[in-house]
Formats: structure tokens, C-alpha cells, sequence
């Protein structure tokens, strides 16, 4: 198959994953190897390099290890290695991945014998693989790395943590897409916001910010059906609020609101602008902006994900540069992204394949 009808199937395939995925056209897709390979024939056939020809070379195999908590990712994996045309053995988590399971069932014969699976990691497969991508913790993918052969591409996809920073907004008119971009995924992927920074233009802002934000929680959250909250989360999302409510009892820096019963949303409104090392699905916080966000971030600065913006003004990314996101996007559009996102700042196409150039007796010219 060649990469337009490989798209064409892909696309199909993709069409009942769109609130994992976002938009999945056959446009779409053949605009994400255009964006990462110059040309999306650059597959099939010579395209113009220089005053020389090149051709991208796919790899023949590619080894996915994915996370249990992060179906939409695995399927962003998939599908690139698919759109290349490289053979996939996919390890999945003990739990399985029922999405990964039913797009391969939408997918054709010929797309379906490039897919294999497996609950368990075959050693084989890491030293027989001509790429490697891992998603898991920092510590499990530093493990993989090292029994990866040397010489084979190896892309690591570790845990990321990103933000929201409410700029201008006297009307809290974010809220509703903010309560979006915290609630899709129960806050477990890595574009998933943690906490939202909020400018203080006038005395007491953030803290109702909070308090809005809470009842655009409670209103997208009543029409959502989010994954099973497991009983270890559900006791971290009780520990958390019983602090909260503790400290909101004494002190006015700190306030929560909580619905939806014990594996519902949280908003937690903290005026410490430290950013906080935690995951815990459906919790939210909000915290004023202070003046150094990147030193307010500490150690969570080296890993983070994406900053969603309001207003989404270039102006505002610029402001915020160094915080070196992979991503500055708007509020309410943090998750899914689009296809041609550079995940964790790199191609993830492009970083697949590797390049075969002719250069023809005369060389081209202008």
C-alpha cells in the first residue's frame, strides 16, 4: 500500500476514536507526514533534496510499549507507525487496551497483518526491533533504554505535566474550556493540565476564578463518562480533599469545591504558587501567578507538557518562552492535539525514519 491508501484506511479506522484522537481525515494525516518528511510521497518515491534526490525509509519494525491510563496516546503511536508502513508488535498493560484492540478490528487485512500484540514484553522484541517507543515513568523507560541495542532508534515518551495560564479574562469566559481541557482523560495524559495560573488584576480575582471554574467542572463533568476510578485513586482523591478541607477550615489562602461524590472533580483554590507534583485524576488546582513562574515550577520545569493560554495571543507565548513547552496552545483545545505536534518537542515521524539520497550524474539544478 502506499501512504494515501494507508491514510485512506487509517482514517476510516479512526473515525470512532474521534474524542481520543480529534479530527483524523485522510487530509489530516497525509499533512502530518508532509509537515515532519517535506513530502507526503516521500515514502514512495524521489523527492526533490538539494541538487540531489531523497527517499524516506521506513523502519521495518517498530516495538510501542504503552501505558494503560493513556489509550489516546497509544493510538497516536499506532497509527504513525502504521501511516509509515513498519510492521508494529505493541506490548500492551496486563489491564489490556480494549481502544488499541477495537481500532485494530476496524482496520483492513492488509493494515492488520502489520499489527501484533502482546501482554507480556517479549525479549526478542527489544533486540530485534528497528525502533523502540516507550511510554511509561521516567524510572521504565531509562530501564528500557538500557537494553535497547545500540544503533536503534529509541524514542522514550516519559510523564509530563502541563498548565494553564489565564492572562486577561475579567469575565472568567475561559472557565467552561478550562473545565475541558481538566476533566478529558481524568488529567492522565501528558497535555493533561495540573494546575491553572491565574493573574491577579484585582484583588480577590483568582480565588472567584476558582469558584466559576468549579461550577463549569460540575456542568461538563454531569454530561461526561470518564474511566473507572480505581480504589487507590479514589483513597488518594479522599486524602487530598480531607487536607484541603482541614486547611480551608482556618485558612482564607486556601479554599475547595468538590462534586460528583468520591470519584468526582475537585477544584482547589491555593494561594502558594509552588507547582504540585501530583496527578491525582479529576483534581484541579488554581493559584495566582506569581512574577517567576518557572521558578515556581521547580523541579516539575523539566517536564512540562503543554500550556494552554487565554487569550492565546503570540504576544503571551513569547511572555512565557522559557518555560520551553512543547506546546502553547488555547484553553479548551489542550487535548487531543493535532497531528503535526511536535510530542515532547521532537518528530514523531520523523524521527522514525531514515534517509536514502541519489545523487544523478548531473546534478539538479534551480
Amino acid at each position: 500500500m502506499k501512504t494515501k491508501e494507508r491514510a485512506q484506511a487509517l482514517s476510516l479506522a479512526a473515525q470512532p476514536f474521534s474524542e481520543l484522537l480529534g479530527p483524523s481525515t485522510v487530509e489530516d494525516l497525509l499533512a502530518w507526514v508532509e509537515a515532519e518528511l517535506g513530502d507526503a510521497a516521500a515514502l514512495d518515491q524521489w523527492i526533490r533534496h538539494g541538487q540531489a534526490q531523497t527517499k524516506a525509509l521506513a523502519p521495518q519494525s517498530i516495538l510501542h510499549v504503552f501505558k494503560s491510563n493513556t489509550p489516546h496516546a497509544a493510538l497516536h503511536s499506532l497509527i504513525g507507525g502504521l501511516l509509515l508502513g513498519a510492521h508494529n508488535r505493541v506490548k500492551l498493560p496486563s489491564s489490556g487496551l480494549a481502544e488499541v484492540e477495537e481500532f485494530m478490528a476496524g482496520l483492513p487485512e492488509a493494515l492488520r497483518r502489520l499489527v501484533v500484540t502482546a501482554g507480556e514484553l517479549d525479549r526478542t522484541w527489544l533486540t530485534s526491533s528497528d525502533a523502540v517507543v516507550a511510554y511509561g515513568s521516567e524510572e521504565s523507560i531509562a530501564k528500557l533504554r538500557l537494553i535497547v541495542p545500540s544503533g536503534r532508534i529509541f524514542l522514550g515518551h516519559p510523564e509530563k505535566a502541563s498548565l494553564g495560564i489565564i492572562w486577561d479574562d475579567p469575565e472568567s469566559a475561559s472557565c467552561p474550556e478550562a473545565a475541558r481541557d481538566a476533566s478529558l482523560f481524568d488529567q492522565q495524559g501528558v497535555l493533561s493540565p495540573q494546575v491553572f495560573y491565574v493573574r491577579e488584576v484585582t484583588p480577590g480575582f483568582v480565588r472567584n476564578y476558582a469558584k466559576n471554574l468549579s461550577q463549569a467542572m460540575a456542568a461538563f463533568n454531569g454530561g461526561q463518562r470518564g474511566r473507572k476510578i480505581s480504589t487507590a485513586e479514589r483513597a488518594e482523591i479522599a486524602n487530598l480533599r480531607a487536607a484541603y478541607r482541614f486547611r480551608a477550615s482556618g485558612d482564607l489562602r486556601v479554599a475547595l469545591w468538590e462534586g460528583g461524590g468520591e470519584a468526582g472533580w475537585s477544584v482547589v483554590y491555593e494561594e502558594d504558587p509552588w507547582f504540585p507534583a501530583t496527578s491525582i485524576p479529576r483534581v484541579i488546582f488554581v493559584k495566582p501567578l506569581p512574577e517567576n513562574l518557572a521558578e515556581s515550577m521547580g523541579p516539575a520545569a523539566e517536564y512540562l507538557g503543554a500550556v494552554g493560554l487565554w487569550p492565546c495571543e503570540k504576544e503571551l507565548a513569547e511572555r512565557f518562552f522559557n518555560l520551553q513547552p512543547s506546546r502553547f496552545c488555547s484553553l479548551g483545545r489542550m487535548q487531543p492535539p493535532p497531528w503535526t505536534w511536535h510530542q515532547g518537542g521532537g518528530s514523531r515521524l520523523a524521527s522514525l525514519v531514515k534517509w536514502v539520497d541519489f545523487e544523478p550524474t548531473n546534478l539538479l539544478t534551480a
